[in-house]
């Protein structure tokens, strides 16, 4: 897709200076793969999935400024008639990247350079740049006073008791600013199953028996799945927006457009997630199978040397992160096929090198990456069901609060 994607570039440029409505629309596709990549190298995944939300936002108003399909999302932009969409691109992913990423600037400035080189000289070039750096601006503007709030976290312990010294990821995530939701609390969920539950029998023994590391009842398949889906930086859910961008018949401004709701939608999910994770603050499979003792449930019964399939992340375990992030880019791209034909959604994971992952349609993609978090010992099955609900809400809510189109 990339060589094609690229010959398709190199006939534009030969033809053409003008980017505004002719140019390829996989200039887009293209630009959200390399900027995933480099997001990748964020410190941890909420910070990388919130820099990936402004690059799509601010890609939008660059494209949307000089297409004049919507109402933009930040402010009027200006743009010069005839100017690049090829170049506004480039610049506004470049602007983003620069600003929240500033220790790839050789990778960045590489890219950018790399896009300036298939347009050719001359003011559509010029006036597509000046539209992508304002677009830019007026995304990294948006306040996020979520993000200044002081770290309080404060662990459980009895006085003079050890506890694990290393720090809980992003605690105050959930105070952040949303893009379409109202609050980080908007769709918090109920509490967790009480410990003297049936729910909690059952998502107690199932993840004891199926997201061990040494399981004798996960299959091979399973494994798998669970090996795949320890990849949660965006690189991993990019791919699957982008099997729909690619479908026949799209253009420039639907995809900017598919990509930014998308984009605003995970970002508002991890926001969601995180508010309800440190309000609950509920303990993860492998301290409650070591400590099933203690939990006042005969029906619970403990393994001292329990060890998840794969490391369990530091934040606490209720909802399913993984699951409110797959659900509301699922609850997106749904939306976005309508009663359409289903394109085949593909991904490939850093984990599982040389075997890409395929699904035919978006509920067995978010069914997929939600069992996959049982399978790696990290997630009770209740949780998941949760952080999918939430996030088919969040993800429905990006899709009806986008602008309609003006014509």
């Amino acid at each position: 897709m990339h060589l094609k994607h690229f010959a398709a570039a190199l006939a534009l440029a030969a033809v053409t200076s003008i980017g505004a409505l002719a140019a390829d629309a996989d200039v887009v596709t293209d630009a959200n793969a390399k900027a995933a990549d480099i997001a990748a190298k964020a410190p941890g995944t909420p910070p990388a999935v919130r820099v990936m939300a402004h690059v799509q936002v601010a890609v939008f108003e660059a494209v949307n400024a000089i297409t004049s399909r919507y109402p933009p999302l930040m402010g009027k932009i200006n743009a010069a008639p005839g100017a690049s969409v090829d170049t506004a691109v480039a610049a506004s992913t470049r602007t983003v990247l620069l600003k929240l990423m500033p220790t790839q600037q050789q990778a960045i400035d590489a890219d950018y350079e790399a896009a300036l080189k298939l347009v050719p000289d001359g003011q559509a070039k010029r006036d597509g740049i000046a539209v992508g750096e304002q677009a830019a601006t007026a995304c990294l503007a948006r306040p996020d006073e979520g993000l200044l709030v002081p770290d309080t976290y404060r662990p459980h312990a009895a006085a003079g008791a050890y506890v694990p010294t290393s720090p809980p990821a992003v605690p105050n995530w959930g105070k952040r600013k949303p893009w379409v939701m109202t609050s980080g609390s908007q769709f918090r969920p109920g509490p967790p199953p009480a410990l003297t539950s049936q729910m909690w029998v059952r998502d107690y023994n199932e993840i004891k028996a199926v997201g061990g590391k040494n399981s004798t009842q996960r299959t091979p398949e399973q494994t798998a799945m669970a090996k795949f889906w320890e990849a949660t930086a965006p690189a991993v859910y990019w791919p699957v927006a982008r099997s729909v961008a690619a479908a026949p018949g799209r253009d420039v401004t639907a995809n900017a457009r598919l990509l930014a709701i998308a984009a605003m939608a995970m970002d508002d999910a991890l926001i969601a997630v995180f508010d309800a994770k440190y309000t609950y603050n509920f303990w993860r499979p492998v301290t409650a199978i070591r400590n099933g003792d203690a939990d006042g449930n005969d029906a619970t019964e403990r393994d001292p040397s329990w060890t998840p399939f794969l490391d369990t992340p530091m934040h606490p375990e209720y909802p399913c992160a993984h699951c409110i992030v797959s659900a509301s880019l699922g609850a997106v791209l749904q939306a976005e096929i309508g009663s359409g034909a289903m394109p085949t959604l593909t991904s490939t994971s850093p984990f599982a090198p040389g075997a890409p992952r395929s699904w035919k349609t978006v509920a067995d993609f978010v069914q997929e990456v939600a069992a996959a978090r049982i399978y790696d010992g990290v997630h009770y099955r209740n949780s998941t069901e949760v952080g999918s609900s939430m996030g088919k809400q969040i993800g429905e809510l990006a899709v009806k609060s986008f602008p309609k189109p003006i014509r």
